[in-house]
């Protein structure tokens, strides 16, 4: 459908908002509708700052993630300004609860997630790196997340009671598969496809206390696990047999509902953090079984009865039939001719519209429970979604995305890295620390909340994360480093052919794609075969729909993007590329002093930490990596300088077996021996140009020295002599 100009007009909704008892009146909910037309702000414009809170004072964290809603169904961001356009040919669903959210918080228009399909995207944002760091890629779908770092371990550390609800798919030992039948099935359960014992990927193994929801890919793709015959795991017990008529969307807010409640009431005083990852709209577009429950929070909205059969207030009623009434008789003017009378809206675009609505009622839920136990001014909830918008229904009604246009205002949807698949928006709203009525412009993406996360914590985060803190974006004090925005991705199916997008992408082989951002401009790459194949590039902030293809403008920027993604990711055999291989090019300095630089750093956490974000105790120079101070186990070290590689080649580094140590070459981590030591191989090998490569070595003290060593062409292991380094120009 086409996209339009935009009006204000007025429109045929009835607008339900839930009402909290301390936040922001219905008023607050047009604010929040006008917001987005053609307003763009960095500094509130009404609404008071935040509260001068006790700094000391560790924030709750709710990071809620949806499963398949795109960038152009948020209220806020695109459905709004269809609303306001009014063209009867262009039908909207709305999201108050969602806009009202925005209005009391920030909103991340610029977001990204990492990957444009579900299990590596979550991959990435759980372990706080991007996809050229994640041991799951492209559609590795229920395989095993690394033992390493997580959201859950390192929040964790930082003293968080921690619980993951919802969509999981990450357990490990599990048989998997993109093709999945196009159609709604009922089956009946798997005989035994493991358990949490025997999944080593299993939430309460990567850092979270307690557990509720789907651990299995395929178990997500349908909403009703009982009479869908899937299973639901709380923590070790498969209960799915208790959850008659339990829409999961409902469900897995319930039981966060109670988590809350319950840790509340038992430890006050200990933050927490809540992963929840809803399995809608995703996959099988069933409806709810009953209307929202009125008034949201501790009392009223979706409740956790507990009792088996009617686990939830919404129980009762029968699975897939509720439509919600703002959309159970919409029609829409089908062939653009208002002389002509109207058409229903197809069924499967009421569920749609249905299924987004009860996210929305159920974000609005949790945010008035905060309220009620009075803990919402100290606490930050995130909203945001895995990927773009998909064209599946599981029905025989076939959906596709551009009834809404769930894509926004750019092209693509799920597995393409045009916008549409991996720009996918964020909403933060923290009282006590994010002013309201705001939206941020800088880019960001998914492995950037491991870092806000940790800073909000009091810790340093890993030192094999590749995030950037928001924490200056979303309180607006200090200034914001920028995010590193990169993605890369396999599929073998086509770009679809709807008259919205390009008439060049219609139908495109995607393949091997690959995206990065430098500065504002945005180079993509579809069906690559070689690394030598140039990027497209776009301004996305002046040509959202990546319409003008700057390269031949800017051949320093294709110069500088080429370089940029063989330096920042290293190579999973698990996911070949065609550029692996390729040899990662040198920096040609020149100038550079011999030796190298070390810092020493206290100890504040149980982890290696990113030592780059904190300040230095100590700083000297050194002939070599040996000759840097050996550090207790109350310090780490970090040693940054330059290697000069002889030759063309491929070149192993390697750490001591007992050492923790991250190894950094450029932007690429090499060595990830972090997590613990004798946990990750001490070695890593990697393509090199001759010529001059920076480094950083990340040491945790202990009573092992430091130390690197280097075998490659024309060179056996040893040590790196100091010959081979220099130090770096700039820290």
């Amino acid at each position: 459908m086409t996209r339009g100009a935009l009006n204000f007009s007025a429109v045929k909704f009835s607008v339900h908002v839930l009402k909290p008892k301390n936040m922001l009146q219905p008023r607050a909910l047009s604010i929040a509708l006008m917001f987005l037309v053609g307003m763009s702000i960095s500094t509130p414009m009404f609404g008071p700052s935040p509260a001068n809170a006790d700094e000391t004072r560790k924030p709750n964290v709710i990071f809620i993630l949806c499963d398949d809603l795109g960038f152009g169904d948020y209220g806020v961001f695109f459905q709004n300004l269809r609303r306001q356009n009014a063209n009867r040919a262009e039908p909207w669903h709305l999201t108050p609860q969602m806009d009202l959210m925005a209005a009391q918080g920030i909103q991340l228009p610029h977001h990204y997630c990492p990957a444009p399909v579900c299990a590596p995207s979550r991959a990435s944002l759980m372990l706080g790196v991007h996809q050229g760091h994640s041991n799951i890629r492209d559609n590795q779908f229920d395989k095993e997340l690394a033992n390493n770092h997580t959201l859950g371990t390192v929040m964790q550390g930082a003293g968080y009671h921690t619980a993951a609800v919802g969509k999981w798919g990450l357990q490990g030992n599990s048989a998997a598969s993109e093709k999945t039948p196009n159609k709604q099935a009922k089956q009946s359960k798997p005989k035994d496809e493991g358990s949490p014992k025997s999944w080593p990927g299993y939430p309460t193994n990567r850092g979270f206390d307690d557990y509720f929801g789907y651990v299995r890919h395929r178990d997500g793709h349908a909403h009703y696990p009982k009479e869908d015959g899937k299973q639901i795991w709380a923590n070790d017990e498969e209960v799915a047999d208790e959850l008659a008529g339990c829409y999961t969307a409902d469900l897995f807010t319930a039981r966060s509902k109670k988590w809350i409640v319950d840790h509340h009431s038992a430890s006050p005083d200990q933050p927490f953090f809540l992963y929840l990852a809803f399995d809608t709209p995703h996959a099988v577009l069933q409806l709810p079984s009953a209307p929202y429950p009125a008034d949201g929070g501790l009392d009223g909205g979706i409740q956790w009865t507990g009792t088996p059969g009617q686990m939830i207030n919404t129980a009762g009623g029968k699975p897939d039939s509720y439509m919600h009434p703002d959309y159970a008789d919409q029609t829409w003017d089908h062939d653009q001719d208002p002389s002509t009378a109207e058409q229903a809206w197809p069924d499967v675009q009421k569920r749609y519209a249905t299924d987004v609505r009860r996210i929305d009622d159920c974000v609005g839920d949790l945010l008035n429970l905060l309220a009620d136990l009075a803990i919402d001014d100290n606490t930050l909830v995130v909203f945001t979604t895995d990927n773009g918008p998909s064209r599946e229904s599981y029905l025989p009604e076939k959906y596709e995305p551009d009834f809404f246009n769930s894509f926004g205002p750019f092209d693509g949807i799920k597995r393409d890295l045009w916008e549409g698949g991996i720009r996918v928006g964020a909403i933060a709203r923290w009282p006590g620390g994010v002013a309201g009525n705001r939206i941020s412009q800088s880019p960001s993406q998914f492995h950037d909340w491991m870092p806000t996360f940790t800073e909000l914590a009091g810790v340093a985060a890993p030192a094999r994360c590749d995030g950037t803190s928001l924490v200056p974006t979303l309180t607006g004090k200090g200034e914001q480093t920028p995010s590193q925005i990169y993605v890369e991705y396999f599929n073998g199916q086509k770009t679809p052919d709807y008259p919205e997008f390009k008439k060049s992408r219609r139908g495109q082989v995607r393949k091997q794609m690959q995206a990065i951002q430098i500065g504002d401009l945005v180079g993509v790459r579809y069906n690559v075969k070689s690394h030598n194949d140039p990027f497209e590039i776009y301004n996305v902030d002046d040509d959202p729909q990546q319409m003008k293809n700057l390269a031949a403008r800017f051949p320093d920027v294709q110069r500088q993007m080429h370089d940029k993604v063989l330096r920042m990711r290293y190579p999973d055999k698990s996911a070949p590329r065609p550029y692996d291989d390729e040899l990662i090019p040198g920096i040609g300095d020149s100038d550079s002093a011999a030796g190298v630089k070390w810092q020493t750093y206290a100890n504040d956490t149980p982890w290696l930490g990113r030592l780059d974000d904190l300040v230095a105790d100590e700083s000297g120079e050194a002939k070599t990596v040996e000759s840097c101070p050996k550090t207790s186990v109350s310090k780490s070290l970090l040693v940054s300088g330059i290697i000069d590689i002889p030759a063309n080649g491929r070149y192993t580094f390697a750490v001591p077996d007992n050492a923790t140590a991250v190894l950094r070459i450029h932007d690429a981590t090499v060595i990830d021996a972090g997590f613990e030591a004798g946990s990750n191989p001490r070695t890593g090998t990697v393509m090199l140009a001759a010529g001059k490569h920076p480094f950083r070595l990340y040491w945790k003290g202990s009573t092992v020295a430091p130390e690197l060593a280097v075998e490659g062409p024309a060179i056996d292991r040893q040590k790196l002599r100091s010959s081979m380094l220099f130090q770096p120009t700039q820290d």
